[in-house]
């Protein structure tokens, strides 16, 4: 075991120690406490009186100037003792994929602000769908907890805005419809009803 870094006087019987004053600018107290003066040079030390070392360590940030990605180093690094530590077999792939759902493709984390429904198509497109009635809601733009009776006003208006005769025959409104239909029908049959519309 390491020991501390704090150096330790010893004097000769008879002997006092020296003074050391604090150094706050215009503190006579003894400096008897130490305290870091950087994050990059922890082994030196100011040395303050209690009322100035209280008062360094509540304004002390360790990690004030450092990014995200630095912090998260630097705290792994803590964690196993500043040793190199790897993950091992399987628990590589896994730890990744946790990362990459944690952060996001563009490094955002969790993803981008919003949920379903809220127009953030970039977060939606990256969470994959629980079932084929919560796809068939998004593709319909509605909230998990609609009704029926939301779903068919919703379908209904969809199908009027994407119908081929009503855009020119455009093939790109007409596989929106395609998708609007199958998601109908994906709700429809979730809610019992697979006769009429």
């Amino acid at each position: 075991m390491r020991k501390p870094d704090v150096q330790v006087l010893s004097y000769a019987a008879g002997e006092s120690p020296a003074f050391r004053v604090c150094d706050c600018p215009g503190c006579v107290a003894a400096g008897d406490y130490p305290a870091p003066k950087a994050r990059d040079r922890l082994r030196e030390y100011f040395w303050f009186c209690l009322d100035h070392v209280r008062e360094y360590n509540r304004a002390w940030d360790f990690y004030a100037g450092m990014s995200a990605a630095e912090i998260e180093s630097e705290m792994r690094a803590d964690s196993t003792w500043q040793r190199p530590t790897w993950p091992l077999g399987s628990w590589r792939l896994y730890e990744q994929r946790l990362r990459d759902q944690v952060h996001g493709e563009d490094g955002v984390p969790f993803g981008r602000a919003g949920g379903a429904g809220s127009g953030n198509g970039d977060a939606d497109a990256r969470r994959p769908p629980q079932s084929p009635e919560d796809k068939a809601r998004r593709v319909l733009d509605l909230e998990p907890e609609a009704s029926f009776a939301e779903i068919k006003a919703r379908y209904r208006e969809l199908v009027k805005k994407h119908h081929p005769d009503a855009n020119g025959g455009d093939k790109a409104a007409e596989e929106q419809l395609k998708r609007i239909n199958e998601a109908y029908t994906t709700l429809k049959a979730s809610a019992g009803f697979t006769h009429g519309r």
